[in-house]
């Protein structure tokens, strides 16, 4: 219950009304953000304070690391968040509050966790002043015995703690969206949630970092689209990398000084893109611009009156933070390639079939209203460029669909869906005029008639024939198995009428407390106008009933 969370419940609204953020919210625009706005400000934090520069970071950077994460996804999206709010969450991208330096080198030093020893038998020179913190990390340069320049990324200390009580906060939440709203069921996301709990946990662990770092350097060796730096040393608190020369992705003034092109550099990114989920299914999933640098100069010859520059090849993109990546199943893989392209050939009916395949979509479903639904909702972005589209809101739209249509979203798309959002906004910043179907199209085209070539798969099933023989000695076993579960099959039955029953029962205990909670609010309400002076007394009882339902 969210009850068993209070303390941190409060913790948030006493955080939010210390900064004010109540004072940075549009409910001019936003209706729907005014009982929010009133809530923060009935808080004693906020009783004398005024309108303050930078709350929003402040506060995201006080709430956590799973709101710092929610700001960064934010600011990406321009088009969604007013100006002086981004400009707030741009800086969570690279800027969040450091930690103490020595409690840094008491990291890298750690037997346990850390690289075991001393700061001088690692390093030729290490800088006490961090070179960027984000929410998990912060980042110190240093330089190798051998002369070689490096940075260094040491882990947050205690906040495994923090980010497991957050999820604990998060799957309640879920739980009560789940059981109310049958758009959170259609994306499951009870299972989103537990999938990303796991992925942030994953995320303190730097050899995994590690790991992964190396795998995407060895998938684009050579490459002209991207470089990614060697990996040196790691540990669970600890990593370190090759340092690169480069800027964020979202300094496009510095691109035009250096006489960049961005409009190659988006269709680079886009193909980047395309090539980790289909050629490699092994993407980047946390693609905010703080984690997207563009290859530069050395950061000393950067300056204000700089002129156009040749690196002696066209620049690459570098690819930092592989801490959460993303993989798709070959079945999904090919689903959502096949989709993509019957949506960019305007064929909707085919996109409605591969859907019903899949098996996202009840057997009863109409059809002919769902490909309606989809071309009314997606026809109209194949003839806009990047700039012209709201893919927030059309993702909206499209779940809205999914919830109206009854159709099942598998958990495994929505870190995708996640990363789409990501790459649009990206490309929003940097080439507003990009013509992504067109770049896109042949990219798709060329993957899926390469998973279909039948030579392809014939030589596939040729190096699985060993496998596929001796996997025919199980089929007694199988047999059996499968006799014992239809014997079997009763009990579960039992179990799940049990389970039926239990749900009765709560739905009942729910509805028990609505009318409780109408009819108590009614009564203090009725109460409240006719006691003169003591009628705040009563307003509050029936505002504390309305709480009461919201966090039971």
């Amino acid at each position: 219950m969210l009850l068993s969370h209070r303390a941190r419940l409060l913790e948030l609204w006493r955080i939010a009304a210390t900064y004010r953020i109540d004072t940075h919210l549009s409910v001019e625009e936003a209706p729907q953000l005014q009982p929010v706005a009133r809530l923060i400000r009935l808080h004693p934090a906020a009783w004398g304070k005024k309108h303050q520069p930078n709350a929003i970071k402040f506060a995201l950077e006080d709430m956590g690391t799973l709101f710092l994460k929610l700001g960064q996804l934010l600011s990406t999206r321009r088009d969604l968040v007013p100006p002086e709010i981004i400009a707030q969450l741009v800086q969570l991208q690279d800027r969040v509050k450091p930690f103490d330096s020595n409690v840094a080198i008491e990291q890298i030093q750690d037997p346990k966790h850390g690289l075991g020893q001393s700061i001088g038998t690692l390093f030729a020179r290490f800088d006490v002043k961090p070179l960027a913190a984000a929410s998990i990390a912060q980042v110190h340069t240093a330089a190798l015995h051998d002369g070689r320049e490096v940075v260094i990324k040491v882990v947050r200390p205690d906040i495994r703690t923090t980010i497991v009580d957050d999820f604990e906060l998060l799957r309640e939440l879920a739980n009560w969206a789940s059981a109310r709203i049958e758009a959170a069921r259609a994306i499951h996301i009870i299972d989103i949630v537990e999938d990303y709990r796991q992925v942030m946990l994953n995320e303190l662990d730097l050899t995994l970092e590690a790991d992964n770092t190396t795998q995407m350097r060895n998938n684009f060796l050579g490459s002209a689209l991207m470089y990614v730096p060697e990996v040196y040393d790691a540990a669970k608190n600890v990593i370190v990398m090759e340092r690169i020369q480069g800027v964020p992705i979202s300094q496009v003034e510095v691109f035009d000084k250096l006489g960049y092109d961005r409009a190659a550099l988006a269709e680079k990114g886009l193909t980047i893109f395309f090539t980790q989920v289909f050629r490699d299914n092994f993407f980047h999933a946390d693609m905010h611009p703080g984690n997207v640098f563009v290859e530069t100069p050395p950061v000393k010859t950067l300056s204000t009156d700089m002129s156009a520059v040749d690196l002696g090849h066209e620049p690459r993109y570098i690819g930092l933070d592989c801490a959460i990546m993303g993989t798709l199943s070959k079945d999904d893989q090919l689903i959502v390639a096949r989709m993509l392209l019957a949506v960019m050939n305007n064929n909707f009916t085919a996109m409605v079939d591969i859907v019903s395949r899949a098996g996202w979509i009840p057997p009863n479903t109409d059809k002919h209203a769902l490909m309606r639904d989809m071309k009314r909702t997606v026809g109209p972005m194949l003839q806009k460029s990047i700039n012209d589209i709201d893919f927030a809101g059309v993702l909206m739209q499209i779940l809205d669909i999914a919830r109206r249509h009854h159709m099942s979203i598998p958990p495994q798309l929505m870190l995708l869906l996640k990363t789409l959002v990501h790459v649009e906004g990206l490309g929003r910043d940097l080439y507003p005029d990009l013509d992504i179907w067109s770049l896109a199209k042949p990219i798709l085209s060329s993957w899926i008639k390469e998973q279909l070539d039948p030579m392809r798969n014939l030589q596939q099933l040729r190096a699985q024939l060993p496998e596929l023989l001796l996997s025919t000695t199980d089929i007694p076993k199988l047999l059996d198995q499968g006799l014992q579960s239809l014997a079997s099959q009763g009990s579960r039955q039992d179990s799940q009428l049990r389970e039926i029953q239990q749900i009765r029962a709560d739905m009942l205990n729910d509805r028990r407390r609505d009318w409780i909670t109408l009819a108590g609010f009614a009564v203090f309400i009725a109460i409240a106008t006719q006691v003169g002076w003591f009628a705040p007394l009563f307003y509050l009882l029936a505002l504390l009933m309305v709480v009461w339902r919201i966090l039971a």
